[in-house]
């Protein structure tokens, strides 16, 4: 049986918060500085390969 101390179960609880975190700032920020066609042809082209109709 293993026991967590306190300090890696708090830890462990902000890791994946931190990342999210880090993934969602890096995502805005993506998005701020494309150009709103690329963005667009960008989406388009991932729901035709996951096979989704958009037209």
């Amino acid at each position: 049986m293993t026991t967590m101390t306190a300090k890696s179960l708090t830890a462990s609880r902000f890791v994946p918060a931190i990342f999210a975190a880090v993934l969602g700032i890096a995502l805005i920020t993506l998005t701020g500085h494309v150009q709103a066609a690329a963005l667009h042809d960008a989406a388009h082209d991932v729901r035709h390969a996951t096979g989704f109709p958009c037209h």
